[in-house]
């Protein structure tokens, strides 16, 4: 390192020895590059999740999952790379698309699965299915059915640690679609008008609920919508866990530290699609199957580990590892027993 970017990272105390000043100590945690072991966990969590969502998409087929069901195949590496730069007690909130959301938080896959299910033992008692589960335990908050919605109430998340005083970020997920939503700019406004420590990430997967991007956005480089309110707009590719975690850190380390919040679109692409009801034929199989076979998430990851020296059959152990914790998973769930009848009296506010 050179002297001079030493001295500017360093203040001297009253006794005027060189003292690591809060920026450098910020600066410091953000991560240069993967070493071995945290590439293997973001291979492990990746695979978590597909499997995860695999397993879920035939329990959807088999009729034991009922309602709407938003499955992540493809998305894996944004959540992934994100949660990696995040302290405990740093907060989630995301849109319906949302079970790789709360794997990655450090939920436990059968109280997922069990809610999907609508199972006793699921993370809102059975009552809420695919959309609508949380954990307080795990900062986790939704899991929400409103497109849009999750902006206003991630903002009110950052607004309550400005207005206690701790150095807590609240991380709000909403997709490309959602991004053409009036109440995203009031909130937006609202954001950076109070220097709230958010980060927005745009989870670009291009075609929204079925319309292609360049049909329904005037401008399609989304990490700009924020520039009216002079809030400033990143690009990221989000296939690319290491590059997701690189930009995380950047956003997060920029808004812990009080200057307000920031908006990174992550280029990334659902292979399935946009519920399980979906036919998705507004994009040909044949463009799915290039996204497959070029820039897969996880594949990539795969070929890094190769390269550093991991055997193809250690990395097939882990894969099945995943399934077998996702098969864990739908056993629990089918066999935990469904909610009481009297459920559907309780957590329910009335107001007078």
């Amino acid at each position: 390192m050179a002297p001079a970017k030493v001295q500017r990272n360093q203040s001297r105390s009253s006794s005027g020895k060189a003292t690591s000043s809060p920026r450098a100590k910020r600066q410091a945690a953000i991560p240069k590059a993967f070493t071995r072991e945290e590439r293997l966990d973001a291979f492990r969590m990746m695979l978590l999740i597909r499997r995860f969502e695999e397993k879920a998409g035939q329990l959807y087929g088999m009729g034991h999952i009922g309602g709407f069901c938003h499955l992540y195949i493809g998305q894996e590496a944004v959540v992934v790379g994100m949660q990696a730069n995040l302290k405990p007690a740093d907060q989630v909130i995301t849109a319906y698309r949302d079970h790789g959301h709360m794997l990655a938080a450090g939920m436990d896959p059968k109280g997922v699965m069990a809610e999907l299910t609508g199972r006793r033992g699921g993370y809102s008692k059975g009552k809420g299915g695919s959309m609508h589960m949380f954990s307080i335990e795990k900062h986790f908050y939704g899991g929400h059915g409103i497109v849009g919605a999750t902006v206003p109430l991630g903002a009110g998340l950052a607004f309550a640690n400005k207005y206690r005083g701790n150095d807590n970020v609240a991380l709000c997920y909403f997709g490309d679609g959602a991004a053409n939503q009036g109440q995203v700019y009031e909130t937006f406004n609202m954001a950076q008008l109070w220097g709230l420590p958010v980060v927005f990430i745009i989870e670009n997967n291009r075609y929204a609920m079925g319309t292609a991007i360049e049909r329904s956005s005037s401008t399609t480089n989304l990490s700009q919508r924020g520039l009216s309110f002079a809030i400033p707009g990143e690009q990221v590719d989000g296939m690319d866990v290491y590059a997701v975690r690189q930009a995380g850190a950047r956003a997060i380390e920029r808004a812990r530290s009080g200057k307000g919040p920031i908006i990174l679109e992550m280029m990334t692409y659902r292979y399935r699609g946009h519920s399980m009801s979906d036919p998705a034929k507004y994009r040909t199989r044949e463009e799915v199957q290039k996204v497959r076979e070029t820039h897969d998430p996880i594949e990539h990851v795969r070929e890094q580990l190769l390269d550093e020296g991991l055997t193809d059959d250690e990395l097939k152990k882990i894969d099945r590892q995943m399934r077998d914790v996702a098969n864990v998973a739908a056993d629990f769930a089918l066999s935990d027993t469904e909610p009481d009848p009297t459920e559907l009296y309780t957590d329910v506010v009335v107001a007078n």
